[in-house]
């Protein structure tokens, strides 16, 4: 990699082209995630942080050109290949044809939609927070297909097939990473 971003520089493009303060926690909660993972197989965790922050980049503007638009702004940023080419592979069968091969992009491929599950399963708690979430809740609502509609129950799996792990252990440690920032992203609720 030639050009490793800073963790500044991201939140700096991100806030640029993202003023929903929604997707800005999407974004940290997905940074917080991979940085977790990143993390657990001793992988650069700024490097896999930024990724996640960047990957829905054009989304609040160009919800049309998901991902395309992202590409085009962040070459013309002169951004390294290895971040343009997670935020691509995060879209894969759904936008782009850019299948995830490293670990990085296969972990932001299988927890972007599942952050988005973890994050509305606090929402209906008592305890409004993800602090004491237990892996088997948000296991009860990924199989209930009428809550949080939207979440593409489909891609969390097929993500953690590519990774060769139990959806159990991908949910558990996606919420570790998440606990991390609960603060910031507005999931430590009244605990």
């Amino acid at each position: 990699m030639d050009h490793k971003m800073t963790r500044t520089q991201a939140w700096e493009l991100l806030t640029t082209y993202t003023q929903s303060p929604a997707l800005q926690k999407h974004a940290m909660e997905v940074e917080a995630v991979m940085a977790h993972f990143a993390g657990l197989w001793g992988e650069d965790e700024e490097v896999w942080g930024v990724a996640g922050l960047l990957h829905d980049l054009d989304y609040e503007k160009y919800p049309e050109e998901h991902c395309h638009k992202a590409e085009e702004i962040m070459r013309a940023e002169g951004i390294d290949e290895v971040y343009i080419r997670a935020m691509k592979c995060h879209g894969y069968g759904l936008c782009t044809d850019t299948k995830p091969e490293s670990k990085m992009e296969k972990v932001l491929f299988a927890t972007d939609e599942l952050t988005g599950l973890i994050h509305a399963v606090c929402l209906m708690r008592p305890s409004k927070s993800v602090l004491d979430l237990e892996v088997k809740s948000v296991k009860k609502k990924f199989k209930d297909k009428s809550f949080a509609a939207g979440v593409n129950r489909e891609v969390i799996r097929s993500g953690c097939e590519m990774l060769g792990m139990e959806l159990d252990t991908v949910i558990y440690e996606s919420i570790e990473g998440m606990k991390k920032k609960a603060e910031e992203i507005g999931l430590k609720g009244n605990l």
